[in-house]
């Protein structure tokens, strides 16, 4: 199907393009408790055809992109008349010009994830029991789940020689926790995961049973006020998320961050945990072709790297690093256990926290929260909290605990002072 792409772009004259393919392989489980209420098996092909027109005008070049998918049924035809109106799009954008990546035909590089050597209906079975394996009581319980198990196979194919592909696997899905005393509540989880981690899986599931149990006790929300606030889990993923993304190639050059190489960017004078994140290389190359390598984003609050894809790398004149999907951040410097040994409010489940990489401002509304006060622990729900990742970042604490996800490994808890809680009044 590439070569019948590339036949038709070059009949058309379009010289400057990029293919991408994904085969993907899916075992699909969808659970009622612990009964398999449906398995299904999925087999796909898609296409995405981005195709470039290079245009100059008074003296000055420029690039114009347009993507389109197309489809192993398409005849040549109906490719035809699809890549021409996608050129005939790009042809009226106007963008600085940049080049596409260059490079040559490399060896297809196979996966090395745990999963690789098992069978995808295997693999997403093994999931489900380590799912269901903490499930052993009444009042709180797996109500439903959503189980995948994925093998995909990528290739990027471009007009400057670019052609590479690799396999990967992941299991990920969704399921629902329910108890039902002393009031009925549903929680919802996600997850996913490259390699088969048995222990976090059924460390998070076990967390997951705990908390709707509290949640379902918890009936007042904090008292209104400012508090060092305790985040765990992905939400702590989500809140260093800034730092990559302020660190983009992208952000910068359209000048939303004025992060550079040799920034102290944390502050400048760091009484908490100073930052380190690491990029990895989870897959060896990026929706462009560009190889990826582990990198040093941040080391202890300075900006070691600059990261984006060809186009703004070849704006601001710097090396295309591509486009990661992990970090990682090292190991804080307290135990979690000290950490709520102080007053303070760890949320452990919101309705949707958000973390704003244009103001640093971050926050959601509070489903479950224990409050603790050095004596007594307060399970607690609604009301909201609102900080920013300007003020706070001085003084965080990271957890020596880890955490993994398919996006993230670095520790589980952030301990951030003087975060605003909007509850009830104190009065």
């Amino acid at each position: 199907m590439i070569g019948k792409i590339q036949d038709i772009l070059n009949g058309l004259g379009i010289d400057t393009y990029c293919i991408r393919e994904t085969r993907s392989w899916s075992a699909e489980g969808f659970f009622v408790k612990k009964n398999l209420d449906l398995k299904r098996r999925t087999t796909l092909t898609d296409y995405q055809v981005s195709v470039y027109c290079i245009s100059e005008k008074d003296g000055e070049r420029f690039t114009g992109d347009s993507t389109v998918p197309v489809y192993p049924g398409m005849d040549d035809e109906e490719l035809k008349r699809t890549l021409k109106s996608a050129y005939h799009a790009a042809s009226f954008v106007r963008n600085p010009y940049y080049p596409l990546p260059e490079g040559k035909k490399e060896t297809p590089v196979s996966s090395e994830s745990g999963f690789a050597g098992m069978p995808l209906e295997k693999c997403m079975m093994r999931v489900a029991e380590i799912l269901y394996a903490s499930d052993v009581c009444e009042d709180v319980f797996v109500n439903s789940a959503e189980i995948f198990a994925v093998k995909k196979i990528r290739r990027v194919v471009n007009s400057r020689g670019v052609d590479v592909s690799w396999e990967t696997f992941e299991v990920n899905g969704e399921y629902v926790i329910q108890c039902i005393t002393p009031n009925d509540v549903e929680t919802h989880h996600r997850f996913a995961m490259r390699e088969p981690d048995e222990a976090a899986f059924r460390a998070d599931v076990e967390h997951a049973l705990r908390q709707t149990r509290d949640r379902a006790q918890a009936t007042q929300p904090a008292p209104g006020g400012t508090y060092t606030v305790i985040l765990s889990g992905e939400n702590v993923n989500t809140l260093v998320s800034y730092y990559v993304d302020r660190a983009s190639a992208g952000m910068i050059y359209q000048r939303y961050s004025d992060y550079e190489v040799g920034k102290a960017v944390q502050g400048e004078s760091v009484r908490g945990d100073a930052l380190t994140i690491r990029l990895k290389a989870a897959e060896p190359y990026d929706s462009q072709g560009i190889a990826l390598t582990d990198r040093t984003l941040l080391e202890n609050g300075v900006v070691r790297t600059i990261q984006g894809g060809a186009r703004m790398a070849h704006y601001l004149g710097i090396e295309p690093t591509g486009e990661y999907r992990w970090i990682e951040v090292p190991t804080g410097s307290a135990a979690f256990s000290e950490m709520k040994k102080r007053p303070c409010l760890h949320v452990v489940l919101f309705s949707d926290f958000q973390m704003d990489s244009m103001t640093g401002c971050f926050g959601g509304e509070i489903r479950l929260a224990y409050l603790y006060d050095g004596t007594d622990i307060k399970r607690i729900t609604g009301g909201s909290l609102n900080g920013s990742i300007l003020k706070a970042q001085e003084n965080m604490t990271f957890s020596r605990e880890r955490y993994r996800s398919a996006a993230y490994e670095g520790p589980f808890a952030v301990a951030i002072p003087d975060v605003t809680v909007a509850g009830i009044s104190a009065s």
